[in-house]
């Protein structure tokens, strides 16, 4: 049976059970030598050999006291596309439910074994198009245990010799739809790419897949949005603002990447659109990713060479700016420019040289980190207040009242994302963040229990080699899920305990290949030695963060959010900039998140709340 070859052997019970040994290690093999691509280690034969023992085992019995298990379908190895060889050990499709199982040579259960099995299940029946009528049942399997057989939250975790049982009582239940066992294999898988792999396929011409989570946040009705007003401002040879805004994760940057790409490629004699940011790590991630310098530049490098008193012109109509409300102010662009006008000025300016331009401004929320952030949108008022020509503004209605100075406002719906698409199993983190960093933490709690209802982890621990056991443990053979140290560049206790955050270390921090980089690459970030802080994982993602909490943010015994004291700081609010920071932080996972306190007293009441705020402690 060759299908679509996403599998190591695949058949129904009773084919599985006439099966000898050596036929089913050498399917296995050849699989990943021509699929994967990848050499078979000893250790992965010794634990296919395993597996293929202690489920002929188990089968065995599950037909003798359910003859209808012998037309059951059983698939091994079945690797879930566009994950790189991400794949659950074993797929049992009975007449109408799914089981994923993953075995483990263990006598008890390690917490990133039961997550990663939760993780197969989650994504399984997220986005597999033949798994979304049927219930499917996570199973971790101890090798080395007798007479296990218990229910870790979602999670079933037996010996080999209660087995047959559990899939017996879990198929009791009836009235689901009948699966067709070929179809299942065949179905489409469309997981949510990240960032970086969204950009890179959207660049090489490639589809991204039909993500339902996409469809129903808005995105394609956001993208028709902004091609009819650039077509509206072409025609008429107008000058169009055009703000988007959304919460932590909503995918602001992939629909400016989208526009980009759309207005580029439409016409190859010109580039017509660019991505700016003035977030130089998330620029470096995306040239590199994109081994291209064209289509994403860096805002400060643009403005020091179009901006000012300079009358050169770019060869763009369009220009999306990403993090708009985190322009720099004139104050800041005097210090570092020198030049007397704020950024939203100096972009509408270059775009006022045009015959016709648009500039769409994407807004996040609460993430200023940097000095000269804080103004805000009231700063792209005041800049449209000081052109010589109108400018027709289009946003959200939330935002409209902040733009008397346009000659039009047009508010629109599709312009506001709502739904988080980085934390894609957990809408409710950013809501969970923003109580608990206003210290509401029994509004937090309650938010917390969402968040584990949908799979998504957030733990705590006092011991940073715990974490790190975790996440390699938890992500041992998937090749293209990323975790990493994540830290505030203001906590000073850290390098004491291991976390190098300082400025000298992290100024130096290649982040292009930090967060590119196959896992076993030095430069990556699943080497968990160099650290990234807030400047260098705005906008960007990892699958599983460990966040290092520092001393530069802490609860005391009051129970108050406090923030240490900055010598000589010229921010307006340093405590809100602190705040910004560390939901910067709490926001970069996908998977989940793991937070790192070292063991000092001005930190344990912050421990405290955030075991109260409903954050778990990780015990391995």
């Amino acid at each position: 049976m060759d299908s679509v070859n996403r599998y190591g052997w695949a058949g129904t019970t009773q084919s599985f059970l006439a099966l000898n040994q050596s036929q089913f290690l050498s399917s296995l093999i050849k699989h990943q030598n021509e699929y994967l691509n990848s050499n078979v280690e000893s250790s992965q034969v010794k634990a296919w050999e395993n597996c293929f023992l202690s489920l002929s085992h188990n089968l065995g019995e599950l037909t003798s006291k359910l003859s209808d298990a012998l037309n059951w379908f059983i698939i091994f190895e079945y690797v879930l596309p566009r994950e790189r060889g991400r794949r659950p050990d074993v797929v049992i499709l009975s007449n109408q439910h799914i089981f994923v199982i993953e075995y483990k040579d263990y006598q008890i259960a390690l917490r990133p074994h039961i997550d990663q099995v939760s993780a197969y299940s989650r994504d399984i029946g997220h986005y597999h198009g033949g798994s979304r009528r049927n219930p499917i049942h996570p199973i971790l399997v101890l090798n080395q245990a007798q007479s296990v057989n218990y229910k870790d939250d979602r999670i079933f975790v037996v010996s080999p010799d209660s087995l047959a049982n559990l899939l017996i009582t879990l198929n009791e239940e009836k009235g689901y739809q009948a699966i067709d066992p070929l179809s299942w294999i065949e179905a489409d898988y469309e997981p949510l790419p990240s960032l970086v792999q969204a950009a890179r396929d959207i660049f090489n011409h490639e589809p991204l897949p039909n993500i339902r989570r996409a469809q129903s946040a808005g995105i394609p009705q956001t993208l028709d949005s902004l091609v009819e007003i650039a077509n509206r401002a072409k025609t008429n040879n107008q000058h169009h603002l055009a703000l988007i805004t959304g919460v932590p994760g909503s995918g602001k940057t992939l629909v400016g990447l989208q526009f980009v790409y759309l207005t580029q490629f439409d016409n190859s004699n010109q580039r017509p659109a660019i991505l700016l940011s003035g977030n130089g790590p998330l620029v470096k991630v995306l040239q590199h990713a994109l081994r291209s310098n064209v289509f994403v530049q860096d805002v400060h490098g643009f403005l020091l060479e179009y901006g000012g008193s300079k009358q050169k012109e770019p060869q763009e109509n369009i220009f999306v700016y990403d993090e708009a409300q985190r322009a720099w102010d004139a104050n800041r662009v005097r210090e570092r420019r020198g030049d007397s006008i704020s950024e939203p000025e100096d972009l509408l300016n270059i775009g006022g040289r045009k015959p016709w331009s648009l500039m769409v401004g994407l807004i996040g929320q609460g993430q200023e980190i940097h000095l000269g952030e804080e103004g805000g949108l009231s700063q792209w008022n005041d800049a449209i207040a000081k052109m010589n020509i109108p400018w027709i503004v289009h946003c959200p209605e939330t935002i409209s009242h902040l733009f008397n100075a346009g000659s039009e406002v047009h508010s629109s719906k599709h312009l506001n994302l709502t739904l988080t698409l980085r934390s894609h199993l957990a809408q409710d983190l950013q809501t969970w963040v923003m109580h608990l960093l206003n210290n509401e933490i029994d509004k937090a709690y309650q938010q917390s229990e969402n968040i584990f209802q949908s799979n998504f982890q957030m733990y705590l621990t006092r011991d940073l080699n715990v974490a790190k056991d975790y996440v390699q443990q938890r992500y041992k053979d998937d090749m293209d899920k990323r975790f990493g140290l994540l830290a505030s560049s203001r906590a000073r206790c850290l390098p004491n305990f291991g976390v190098h955050n300082e400025y000298q270390y992290t100024k130096n921090l290649r982040v292009g290949p930090w967060y590119n980089d196959q896992p076993q690459s030095p430069d990556s970030c699943c080497q968990l030695r160099e650290v990234a802080t807030e400047f260098a994982c705005q906008g960007l993602e990892l699958d599983f963060p460990i966040v290092c909490w520092g001393d530069d943010l802490y609860w005391n015994q009051a129970r108050q959010l406090v923030s240490i004291r900055q010598a000589r700081s010229r921010a307006n609010d340093p405590h809100l900039l602190r705040v910004n920071s560390y939901r910067v932080l709490l926001t970069r996972g996908r998977d989940g998140f793991l937070i790192y306190l070292p063991k000092l007293p001005i930190l344990d009441n912050t421990y405290e709340v955030l075991l109260e705020a409903g954050a778990k402690k990780l015990e391995i």
